[in-house]
């Protein structure tokens, strides 16, 4: 791949190239960000009330974290603190506010290696996060962790690339992906809120310009 002129140009890969997304046929690049074509064709909506949040607990560590992010629970880890549960509060006031994983890098802890330790119940038994919730109540400026505001999208860096995979958790998140057929909304109108915070307006702009050409077109969008 090459970059000619001027800002985020366009390009459609073929996979034998690009072996590092699965069960794909195309991908596309946006500057140095490559978009699996399935976050255009597959479709996507969270189904909290079916999930109940389960992505905030079932994994081998916590939310990945950018350095940035590690500075931002730092500013407002005395904001949040009174949403935690009890054992959330402990791990963070003894033990750590994010640890390093050998795999993910910097994280959130977990309580006892399952829920984020940011994370509490509301009444209806979904995980909710601290973090958001003070966002939403108009105490902080930073809603959450990137990592977590994009899935069922992960990222995986290289030396050259970003890589932007869809991967739905296959029992977790099956729900989610049935109402998002039922909605007939694509993962990337899903997540644009969080896209455009990732990476920008204009590369968002740049990618439905490649849905819209490249791609069946879709007719609805989400709100949700």
């Amino acid at each position: 791949m090459y970059k000619k002129r001027g800002r985020r140009p366009l390009y459609l890969y073929q996979l034998e190239v690009l072996s590092i997304f699965a069960k794909i046929e195309h991908v596309i690049a946006i500057d140095n960000v490559l978009v699996s074509d399935l976050v255009i064709q597959e479709q996507f909506v969270c189904d909290l009330t079916k999930c109940k949040g389960g992505c905030c607990e079932d994994g081998d560590a916590g939310a990945p974290l950018t350095k940035q992010e590690l500075k931002e629970i730092e500013k407002v880890l005395d904001v949040v603190k009174p949403y935690l549960t009890k054992e959330g509060l402990k791990v963070i006031e003894k033990s750590v506010k994010y640890e390093y994983d050998q795999e993910f890098g910097w994280v959130t802890p977990t309580i006892e290696g399952k829920m984020c330790a940011y994370g509490f119940r509301d009444s209806n038994g979904i995980i909710k996060c601290a973090f958001e919730q003070a966002f939403y109540d108009g105490k902080t400026e930073w809603k959450k962790p990137i990592s977590c505001h994009l899935f069922p999208i992960r990222i995986k860096k290289t030396k050259t690339y970003e890589m932007v995979n869809y991967e739905p958790r296959p029992s977790l998140c099956r729900p989610g992906c049935q109402l998002g057929k039922k909605l007939k909304v694509p993962v990337y109108q899903f997540l644009k809120e969080a896209l455009i915070r990732k990476y920008g307006q204009e590369f968002y702009d740049v990618l439905e310009q490649a849905a819209s050409k490249y791609f069946e077109p879709t007719t609805q969008t989400s709100t949700i």
